[in-house]
């Protein structure tokens, strides 16, 4: 099935699936692009709610696009736990099965009761962009972009998806990538799809801006890319601190996983909280809650709320990430500078948006200013 070409000036508005404390749409906001928020968990909606952000409480199995007409762009990051190497591991035992099932969406064929029978309810939920994606083509009324974020595992599930995108007339792109090389403080790999079907678009994976970090090697800029961030660049601590992890190191429990104040910190987990901080003194500390958030580039003063917020920042894409994602499946290109003032900024300074600009225009004709 060909869809015909949406217009590429129409103004987009984003609808983001299990949209947690608000990762993707504090990108959004960044970049001036309206955004709701479809997310069940009452915690992580008491955030998104003293944030300011559009939200529907509420299960994206109950709701679909007709539930939002005006949403020109679906986004969507599907819990992971049954995904992650730190999971039970079930979602990656059924990544056939789940891929078959696509494959039956995509001919309209019923799964319910398939769906049903997988060892895990919370392994379905990856395929709920996919209905969403569907219903709205079968309304004639298809997403003019689209947005997926998971764990590495998940890469065969968003080839799928590319392969029924394509075939619906979107340009696709997917693959792995890693927070460090986007200006996350962090080493987090995530798999991200972005397609779009405006205009002669060709989307591609955003482009990496920072170097990659590898352990023992200094943070240098060079061919065009600027160093990666460390840890003491997002946090205003003395230098000298060395984060020790919850985890293990290669999956020893006994060999806990250390990174120093100039490297970036390991992967923001939902238990970032247990990690210990040794100051330079010898004596021990632990993240406060806006560390861990602005270890994953949310605003310094962003309102935390609710309860498990450990687990909250440990789920969220990282707002930084999310922009770079959003920009690419738009055709959009972000100035880095400008990116890099409102990482900084309170967060209710980020609301104006202005730091991208359509790809072919001047950098000085950007969208607003920074101060």
């Amino acid at each position: 099935m060909q869809l015909p070409l949406a217009s590429p000036d129409r103004a987009p508005a984003i609808v983001d699936l299990f949209a947690g404390p608000g990762g993707l749409d504090v990108g959004a906001a960044w970049l001036g692009i309206p955004a709701i928020g479809v997310e069940l968990d009452e915690n992580a909606c008491a955030t998104r709610s003293a944030a300011k952000l559009d939200t529907i409480q509420g299960d994206v199995r109950t709701l679909g696009p007709a539930n939002f007409p005006n949403a020109t762009v679906l986004a969507g990051g599907p819990p992971c736990q049954t995904f992650t190497v730190a999971g039970p591991g079930t979602g990656r035992k059924s990544l056939e099965e789940v891929t078959g099932l696509l494959t039956r969406m995509a001919a309209r064929d019923d799964i319910s009761d398939s769906i049903h029978s997988l060892d895990d309810e919370r392994t379905g939920l990856v395929l709920e962009p996919m209905r969403w994606i569907l219903e709205a083509v079968d309304a004639d009324r298809p997403f003019d972009a689209i947005v997926l974020e998971q764990v590495p595992a998940v890469l065969p599930v968003w080839a799928a998806y590319r392969e029924i995108l394509e075939k619906l007339g979107y340009s696709v792109d997917h693959g792995v990538l890693r927070t460090e090389e986007f200006g996350v403080p962090q080493t987090r790999r995530r798999a991200v799809l972005v397609a779009n079907r405006t205009g002669n678009l060709r989307v591609t994976l955003p482009t990496p801006t920072h170097h990659s970090y590898r352990r023992g090697a200094k943070a240098e800029a060079g061919q065009d890319l600027k160093p990666w961030v460390p840890m003491y660049k997002a946090l205003e601590r003395p230098l000298g601190f060395v984060v020790v992890s919850n985890y293990g190191s290669g999956g020893d429990p006994r060999k806990r996983g250390r990174r120093r104040f100039d490297e970036p910190s390991a992967t923001v987990t939902g238990k970032v909280m247990r990690n210990r901080v040794q100051l330079e003194s010898g004596t021990w500390d632990r993240f406060s809650y806006h560390e861990a958030g602005r270890l994953q580039t949310f605003p310094r003063d962003y309102p935390w709320s609710g309860k498990d917020i450990g687990q909250q920042i440990g789920n969220a894409i990282p707002p930084r990430l999310g922009a770079h994602i959003l920009a690419s499946a738009l055709g959009l290109e972000i100035n880095e500078d400008r990116l890099d003032a409102f990482t900084r900024a309170p967060w209710s300074y980020s609301r104006g948006g202005g730091i991208s600009f359509q790809k072919g225009q001047e950098k000085d004709t950007l969208i607003g200013a920074t101060n």
